[in-house]
């Protein structure tokens, strides 16, 4: 039997909302999830932390055995359970919080983890996802890149009501983090991180900005044809997050 821990958001400033399912940020996800080289399995089992409503989970329904999602938010699970329905999807699930998981004796093959981590109490809390998991589990995990020229979750800036002040994000760290609503992250810092918690890296890249946020006008059009069309991109400063692929090295109890 699995138990959520549900202390691993103590703490958390502001836990954002999910995506919804026709964001391109979720479809830019899963189709880099998709095509990590042996993550997709119809035999294996996929756990993702902070599903939101699902929606990155259903779409990886087709090509994994079972799914399930945690998440802190009853409201979120019942989004949920509307967009499975219409989907007709039936491999999927989503429990809140400390609910216990029934039939789940076996740990997870595979785990999926996107702009969550930062919103932990502490992101130490990551090395708890071992437990969950099977030695050699692969893992793809994503949190807010720190060189996007606008700081992706906001702050609780004194005299600025609008939060997202460019270049916020590139500030010292102890400036940064006492007044933004979540962490950031260098890809040294979340490869220390993920090292540190018991994991191997495999794969670093830098996600490129899905444009969501902009209106459904020109300016969007043009940005995301000629700038931001690609999933991934090597320039820091085009990214609003870092996405990896990891593999658990060893159980954690």
């Amino acid at each position: 039997m699995t138990r959520v821990d549900e202390t691993l958001f103590e703490g958390a400033h502001y836990l954002g909302r999910p995506a919804d399912q026709t964001d391109k940020i979720i479809t830019r996800r899963a189709e880099l999830v998709k095509e990590i080289p042996g993550f997709c399995d119809k035999n294996l089992k996929l756990l993702e932390i902070g599903c939101g409503n699902g929606a990155t989970l259903l779409l990886m329904s087709d090509c994994m055995k079972e799914c399930l999602g945690v998440d802190i938010y009853e409201g979120h699970k019942k989004v949920f359970e509307e967009i499975k329905a219409e989907k007709g999807v039936n491999n999927c699930n989503v429990v809140i919080k400390n609910m216990e998981v029934e039939d789940l004796d076996e740990k997870f093959d595979r785990l999926i983890c996107f702009e969550v981590i930062e919103h932990f109490n502490d992101d130490k809390n990551v090395k708890r996802f071992g437990r969950w998991l099977k030695p050699g589990a692969l893992c793809a995990i994503s949190v807010p890149n720190k060189w996007w020229i606008f700081e992706t979750h906001g702050a609780r800036l004194p005299l600025l009501p609008w939060n997202r002040v460019p270049l916020f994000s590139w500030l010292p760290k102890f400036i940064h983090e006492r007044y933004a609503n979540a962490r950031i992250y260098t890809m040294s810092r979340i490869r220390k991180l993920l090292e540190e918690s018991g994991f191997e890296i495999v794969e670093m890249k830098y996600i490129k900005s899905p444009m969501d946020f902009l209106k459904e006008v020109a300016l969007k059009r043009f940005l995301v044809k000629n700038v931001f069309g690609n999933n991934t991109t090597t320039v820091p400063f085009l990214s609003t997050s870092i996405f990896i692929v990891a593999r658990l090295k060893t159980a954690v109890e």
